[in-house]
């Protein structure tokens, strides 16, 4: 009932109409909670997103909102403790970027930078902001969706590189600073199969880097949005003992070429 505390565990999920945060929200719904369903652009698509959640036995909220605009954000914190009186998990997912390449400066301005620097970072932390002391009631947890450009210094554009390593290092900041109430993680993930890739590199383009991907890692392929959601759920429900953590799921990118080996003497 709207207004009263609810039984069930809550989640909001930031950009959760699509890829990672739909997983997210669906695979938090089937293990009990219920979910808010966040989408700035992308209606229809959240709204089957909603509908998903539902099936799966939720009770569900969706609303619109800029996680770079702080009044939205707190937004979305109040209508969650009005409709459920708590929140135990928040994932921010919600992420821009521009499929410049990292080496396209010239097609870089200020704006840009800004802008992507907005959602990805300061966005995070505002929904941090607003959901922590109820985060703290619950003795929750936050995951935030980063990336390998974060760890490695690689992706799409050189504003996004920075604002994920940013996001890494607040991270850790915000798991020294919620705990012991809170424990705060992210994940940082390499290609994943999703619309999010292919609108932005085109279809020729992601079959490009993802066939690349597959030839170069050691796991030999791309992560979906399940495998994502999976690690995410992991975090929320499981690791019980596990702060500040990077985690790196990139089909072991991050070991480097996946067969430079050194030969032995013979």
């Amino acid at each position: 009932m709207p207004g009263s505390s609810s039984d069930r565990k809550v989640a909001l999920v930031t950009g959760s109409a699509t890829g990672v945060g739909a997983a997210t929200a669906l695979q938090l719904a089937q293990r009990g909670y219920n979910v808010l369903i966040n989408y700035s652009r992308s209606e229809d698509e959240a709204v089957r997103s909603e509908a998903a959640c539902r099936e799966a036995g939720a009770d569900t909220l969706l609303l619109r909102g800029d996680v770079a605009q702080d009044a939205d954000c707190r937004a979305m914190a109040q209508a969650v403790m009005a409709r459920w009186g708590r929140i135990d998990a928040l994932v921010n997912n919600a992420g821009i970027t521009s499929f410049a390449g990292a080496a396209n400066w010239e097609a870089l301005d200020a704006e840009t930078f800004q802008r992507i620097y907005a959602v990805n970072s300061v966005g995070a932390f505002q929904m941090v902001r607003a959901c922590a002391p109820h985060l703290k009631v619950a003795g929750g947890a936050i995951v935030n969706v980063s990336s390998v450009a974060g760890s490695l210094g690689i992706g799409s554009s050189v504003p996004y590189i920075a604002s994920k390593g940013a996001l890494n290092a607040m991270t850790l900041y915000l798991a020294r600073a919620l705990a012991p109430q809170v424990r705060v993680n992210a994940v940082c993930p390499g290609l994943i199969t999703s619309r999010w890739f292919v609108d932005g590199l085109g279809q020729d383009g992601f079959e490009k880097v993802k066939a690349l991907t597959e030839q170069s890692t050691p796991l030999a392929r791309a992560s979906t949005p399940e495998d994502i959601a999976d690690a995410i759920v992991w975090l929320i429900e499981s690791a019980r003992t596990m702060t500040g953590e990077l985690l790196q799921l990139d089909a072991g990118l991050h070991l480097g070429a996946a067969r430079m080996q050194i030969p032995g003497k013979t």
